[in-house]
């Protein structure tokens, strides 16, 4: 019995046939919601589509190319160096295209030659006789190759003798201040072009109105001279929120990034680079291990007995990574001939959206106004053979008539059936 009362209903549910009828419900709080709801629709499809996303328009990624030219002098005086000059070939290390290193401290180990010699004392170095030391062992950590020796380091330090550049490099804090404190007023020309391939749009941030006399004067200032390509050193780190002699000391490395925002449906003059720069390492005062940016690199010489020697320099020094951003819009041929189909797809998504705030306000009239059950008694209504199930034919006749009597809604006779409930103002939902 149960089978068969299951498949009768599958079978009942299979040949049922739902056709649309109107309930117009008369009630400020339901109206009211409607509205609101149309509204805040509208706002999204209008608004956030068409005028702030600006979905009719086509849109490309930039294609970039930058280089850079640093510029400056600065003086030192030290014990080991003397008077010094120096200049772009001496800071500027290596030379190189989207980022580029400003040295700005340094620790220097003069007339370094190989030969023998103790090594520095650390962990795993440290001996007191030869069995200690294992001739021909090599360490990452270490300065060069075991010997198998244990000879003195100082008066109370012994280690193990090792083939190396000789006498080994010192592992001591730089100097503070830094030893290129005038890097600060160093400047660099950032060079920067870029392309929209999809449009064929070629553009670079030396603007067409900057000639070579503006270019040899002018300093980037975001108030005075903004179109400018050339930086200070101090004014990008101070930008960034950041103290340059402090950040001179270990180093560190700072982020220059290049934004293009395009618009080609406006004139070409309002497409302008827009410039911004943050520190990119982490500076944390509590976990500061090994902090900044520092590398070793050497200079070689041959002394008067024709025997190689360098001088090995652990440089400290701020790196500049140039990084560019940006996308086009523009409304080419193509898109302009798909414009009038864009419309017409508006139109259906906002019918499509219109029917989505029918089933916000159907559902909320259902299941959360106090008159919950009249209108859910109204909304449904199921026939059987055109007769009435959930109401029997002569109650339905009944109601009629008593509406009809009070003159609330006049029933009409032709499809779609309208029933009103009169709680002003409007709101019609189909059922």
């Amino acid at each position: 019995m149960k089978t068969r009362g299951c498949c009768a209903s599958i079978c009942q549910c299979f040949f049922e046939y739902s056709t649309p009828k109107i309930l117009v419900i008369r009630s400020f709080k339901v109206g009211t919601l409607n509205r609101i709801t149309q509204a805040l629709v509208i706002a999204y499809v209008i608004g956030y589509v068409c005028v702030l996303n600006k979905g009719y328009q086509d849109m490309d990624a930039v294609l970039s190319s930058v280089t850079t030219k640093v510029k400056g002098i600065a003086l030192t005086n030290t014990s080991d160096l003397g008077l010094r000059i120096w200049d772009v070939a001496d800071y500027v290390i290596p030379p190189q295209e989207n980022s580029f290193f400003v040295l700005t401290n340094l620790l220097i180990t003069l007339n370094q030659t190989q030969s023998h010699c103790p090594e520095v004392p650390k962990t795993g170095f440290d001996c007191t006789s030869d069995r200690d030391c294992k001739a021909g062992s090599r360490d990452t950590r270490g300065n060069g190759v075991q010997t198998g020796k244990c000879v003195k380091y100082s008066a109370v330090d012994k280690t193990c003798e090792v083939l190396a550049w000789c006498p080994l490099e010192l592992d001591k804090e730089p100097p503070n201040p830094p030893m290129l404190a005038d890097a600060e007023n160093f400047t660099v020309l950032i060079k920067n072009s870029i392309r929209y391939p999809k449009f064929n749009f070629n553009k670079r941030n030396i603007l067409p109105y900057v000639n070579k006399t503006y270019l040899e004067q002018c300093v980037f200032n975001r108030i005075t001279d903004p179109d400018c390509p050339i930086f200070r050193l101090k004014d990008m780190v101070t930008e960034a929120n950041e103290d340059f002699q402090t950040m001179a000391v270990h180093g560190g490395v700072m982020g220059v990034q290049i934004r293009w925002e395009c618009d080609l449906d406006m004139p070409s003059s309002w497409c302008v680079p827009r410039y911004t720069f943050r520190r990119l390492d982490n500076k944390d005062p509590v976990n500061n291990v090994a902090p900044g940016y520092n590398f070793r690199f050497a200079k070689y010489y041959k002394n008067g007995n024709n025997e190689e020697t360098r001088t090995l320099i652990k440089g400290f020094g701020i790196r500049f990574d140039v990084m560019v951003f940006g996308q086009v819009r523009f409304i080419d041929g193509i898109t302009r001939t798909w414009s009038v189909a864009y419309d017409c797809l508006f139109i259906f998504i906002a019918s499509l959206y219109s029917l989505k705030v029918t089933v916000v306000c159907d559902w909320i009239v259902l299941t959360c106004m106090t008159k919950k059950n009249i209108y859910n008694e109204e909304k449904y209504s199921y026939v059987d053979d055109f007769q009435l199930v959930s109401n029997s034919f002569s109650n339905l006749r009944m109601t009629c008539s008593i509406l009809i009597m009070q003159r609330i809604v006049p029933i009409q006779p032709f499809w779609p059936k309208v029933i009103i409930l009169d709680y002003s103002p409007v709101f019609s939902i189909p059922l």
